[in-house]
């Protein structure tokens, strides 16, 4: 099936929103195909068009809990240009830099701390040690095409146009 509806996420023990869709740009999904944390599509199972909902999801279901392993200190040199410049501008607390392991793998880090010698980079979810809060209302819900179901993701309007 897919889903078309407007949430707002929230820090379950702050009230602190993370973030909120739009009736001009609402979350669509195919339902079932585990691309979503699979305690939310449980608590969304047997939800109709115009239903509301409320729930909790602890941060060990949803993006889990920090790993100390996940923090890394990495040797400055590796951010260095092909000049050997190092960009001090993108390199600031708090930024969240696109890195490639050596198998291929790509992921986000936030960067910890700067020192002359190295940064230290947190590569846990963003979300992670969150205890996340969803409110809001089913939209839409319609039966995927072959096509969909084929290639795991929502075509059309709210989805992946090829």
């Amino acid at each position: 099936m897919v889903v078309t509806l407007n949430y707002k996420l929230s820090d379950n023990a702050t009230g602190e929103k993370i973030e909120e869709t739009t009736a001009e740009n609402p979350m669509v999904f195919l339902y079932g195909v585990g691309s979503l944390i699979p305690e939310f599509e449980e608590n969304l199972h047997g939800k109709s068009t115009g239903d509301t909902f409320e729930f909790s999801i602890v941060a060990a279901n949803a993006y889990g809990n920090k790993v100390e392993e996940m923090i890394v200190a990495i040797p400055r040199e590796v951010f260095l240009d092909e000049n050997g410049n190092f960009d001090e501008n993108m390199f600031t607390l708090g930024a969240l830099i696109p890195m490639t392991d050596s198998e291929g793998n790509h992921h986000r880090g936030r960067i910890l701390e700067v020192t002359d010698e190295y940064i230290k980079m947190d590569f846990n979810h963003p979300l992670a040690d969150t205890d996340l809060h969803f409110s809001g209302e089913v939209l839409d819900i319609r039966p995927a095409t072959q096509e969909e179901i084929d290639h795991g993701h929502v075509h059309g309007p709210g989805g992946h146009h090829h």
